[in-house]
């Protein structure tokens, strides 16, 4: 028996799902609802919608066509947020470069890509006057004055005056919903970037799904239509975790903070009211690191989802007493990015802290496994780990350019997070280490997560990594890095940590060949260009290292 279809009409509208209709269907309701950028800039949903089409008007007389890329280096911006909409509306493709990266890394996503138009803040002009001889496909530049007299020569003009200039109506093109969107490159720690893209259909998909948990979610927890929405995860990172799709959706107050700067990111909570924000576990530190310096009591109510990397127990217990509700989500580059959000309902007999640090739930549409090496699937039951692996609608399809990596990533037709995870009876997901970061030891396995976990408990801890390094005895051993707070700078030592993590040896929340052997007490950790912590660096810093030869 075949599957059936209906018969329709000879005029049926057949509605793609197109980036455009979440613009437009959130005019009607909050046409006049602000968007702010740096508390010195307001205009209203009315205005941005005027200034996508006049952005798209402006594109086209540079000459972009369907299917052509822009590229975007701006700082979170109603600028960027203008062309979250304006390029994929019109059936071009938007590049957003992450401009922490590399120079030699900024010109292969460029090329990579193939942009041939780039929108560029001012701050970025001496790297593209650097780099422009090696980017043959960049025909056209425009420059983001960002309000200050800037010399425009070599460019096509800036564009508040070109978008001044341009019409104010563009006829928007339908097209396939599985037309390319946007593009961006991974941040790995190994080899170039790899390029991820994403269609009309996967990122409205997305940010269906995303709001409607996040709109479900207990109080406190989640993001509704009169909740004000700050992004501290860059606009170049992952389309901002996909929140200004969302924001947008629900037709509520976005403020945008530029560049960040912690008293800036304040003085725009407080002012603007913010209550809904999202970053890596480093910014959080930051901000805190700021309130207290400022001799804040108190910075809340804020509601801040965490991901990236693991959210500690300490860290989000120093974020409560600012007033600060912290809970983890996860995603990757590849899935655009969010796949679950962790929740605690009033109720719940489970630990609310513990609930709220773990992966979480599964958000609609996603299909969550663990399995083996082989591919077998491992029970649901909390305690069986496994590679986690998934399944979603808005899961990017290849590596552009990368057969054999994208064949890996797709290996048996569910995507490969190189996540060991967990999944208890009821669905809920918790990570528990990097494939390649779980250290082998004595034939044990360690989670070097856990053991990061329970150093930073220790109050004169601020940061904790831990990685393996090889030993002639156990195979592998920890080996962990620890930056004290400032006031324990001279006084902490790798002994007082020791026989912190023996405590929880003797209660036996932590196996005893677990405890490092070695630990080092450093100023500060390295990190990737999104913010993470950087083990790939400091594996290397350990081989560099008279310990390595000991």
């Amino acid at each position: 028996m075949s599957v059936r279809f209906a018969t329709p009409a000879s005029s049926a509208y057949r509605h793609q799902l197109l980036i455009r209709h979440i613009l437009e269907g959130s005019i009607a309701a909050a046409a006049e609802q602000e968007i702010v950028y740096r508390g010195e800039h307001r205009q209203s949903y009315t205005d941005l919608l005027e200034r996508v089409n006049r952005l798209a008007s402006m594109l086209k007389t540079l000459g972009v066509r369907p299917g052509e890329t822009v590229a975007v280096m701006d700082w979170d911006s109603h600028r960027y947020l203008e062309a979250y909409f304006a390029v994929p509306m019109m059936g071009a493709v938007l590049q957003t470069v992450n401009v922490r990266l590399s120079t030699e890394q900024v010109v292969y996503c460029l090329c990579s890509s193939t942009a041939s138009v780039l929108l560029f803040h001012r701050d970025f002009a001496p790297l593209l006057d650097a780099i422009l001889p090696q980017l043959p496909g960049i025909r056209c530049r425009v420059l983001i004055a960002d309000g200050e007299e800037f010399c425009k020569d070599g460019t096509e003009g800036e564009y508040e005056e070109l978008l001044s200039a341009s019409h104010v109506r563009f006829d928007f093109p339908e097209f396939d919903e599985n037309a390319l969107a946007t593009t961006f490159h991974t941040t790995g720690t190994t080899g170039n970037p790899k390029a991820v893209s994403f269609s009309h259909r996967q990122l409205v998909l997305h940010a269906l799904s995303l709001t409607a948990t996040l709109a479900s979610q207990p109080d406190g927890q989640g993001f509704r239509r009169g909740d004000i929405y700050m992004p501290l995860t860059p606009m170049f990172h992952v389309h901002a975790w996909g929140m200004p799709y969302v924001a947008t959706m629900a037709g509520a107050k976005q403020v945008y903070p530029g560049r960040y700067e912690p008293e800036l990111l304040l003085k725009l909570k407080r002012d603007e009211k913010v209550n809904f924000s999202h970053c890596v576990p480093t910014v959080l530190q930051m901000l805190l690191g700021a309130a207290t310096v400022a001799g804040h009591k108190s910075i809340g109510p804020w509601t801040l989802l965490i991901g990236g990397s693991a959210l500690s127990s300490s860290l989000q217990e120093t974020a409560g007493t600012f007033g600060i509700n912290v809970l983890a989500g996860y995603g990757m580059s590849e899935t655009a990015p969010t796949i679950c959000i962790a929740r605690h309902d009033r109720n719940a007999a489970d630990d609310r802290g513990a609930a709220l640090r773990r992966a979480g739930m599964p958000i609609p549409l996603v299909q969550t496994m663990i399995v083996d090496p082989d591919m077998n699937p491992l029970p649901a039951d909390g305690r069986s780990e496994g590679e986690l692996v998934l399944r979603a609608p808005w899961l990017t399809q290849s590596y552009e350019g990368d057969v054999a990596a994208s064949e890996g990533l797709w290996r048996g037709g569910w995507l490969h997070t190189q996540d060991l995870a967990v999944i208890d009876q009821n669905g809920a997901v918790a990570i528990r280490d990097r494939l390649k970061d779980v250290i082998k030891t004595g034939g044990e396995w360690v989670s070097s997560t856990q053991v990061e976990d329970l150093i930073m408990l220790h109050p004169d801890v601020a940061e904790a990594a831990v990685i393996a390094i090889p030993d002639m005895k156990w195979g592998e051993r920890p080996f962990a890095f620890v930056v004290p707070i400032a006031s324990a700078a001279a006084s902490l030592t790798a002994d007082l940590l020791r026989n912190h993590l023996v405590a929880f040896v003797e209660k036996g929340l932590l196996n005893r060949i677990a405890i490092p052997g070695n630990i080092a007490i450093v100023e500060n950790l390295p990190r990737t260009s999104v913010g993470k912590i950087d083990k790939k660096n400091l594996r290397t810093q350990f081989e560099a290292s008279d310990a390595s030869k000991a």
